[in-house]
């Protein structure tokens, strides 16, 4: 069997190597970067419950993602019949579900998750899609630390299709 060959990207975190099989899709791109259509995501360390959805062709777009279910145990989101189509999915085992996070300068206590548009990952596919939800029951942010205003579930919360984002 050939071995894959690395490819390198340019990130705001330097550069970094990887295999064209963990370049993900995005045929109607990412709200607000709808010209981007292939991002990957890259660990910013082993034990970090952080991920990073770069860009494969823009150095200056990565957006920090997590697994909601770390901090969110009972998120429900709602997809379409047609953006199931979308994503090709036959199974929600392969699905990752992801959400954007924001953590303001220098306030790290108010590091919060972005309910509102969660990123969908088809890893056998290699599929992304954002979501929006419009009507959901959660507020568009929660705060993952829980002096602030929304308490969230405990950190150790697992999604429970064990096809989450570490399977990249």
């Amino acid at each position: 069997m050939a071995r894959e060959k690395e490819i390198e990207i340019q990130t705001r975190l330097g550069k970094q190597r990887i295999l064209p099989s963990k370049v993900i899709y995005f045929p109607r791109g990412i709200m607000g970067f709808e010209n981007q259509h292939e991002f990957t995501l890259l660990k910013l360390r082993e034990d970090a419950p952080f991920l990073v959805l770069q860009s494969i062709d823009d150095a200056r777009l990565g957006l920090l993602v997590a697994d909601p279910y770390s901090f969110l145990s009972d998120y429900q989101i709602k997809v379409s019949d047609a953006e199931q189509k979308l994503l090709r999915l036959r199974n929600i085992r392969q699905v990752a579900v992801l959400v954007t996070v924001s953590i303001p300068p220098g306030q790290p206590d108010k590091t919060a998750l972005n309910l509102s548009g969660p990123i969908l990952v088809n890893h056998e596919a290699k599929l992304g899609l954002q979501v929006p939800q419009v009507e959901g029951k959660y507020p568009a942010q929660v705060y993952v630390h829980p002096q602030n205003e929304t308490k969230v579930a405990a950190a150790d919360a697992r999604h429970p299709d064990d096809g989450g984002a570490e399977n990249w």
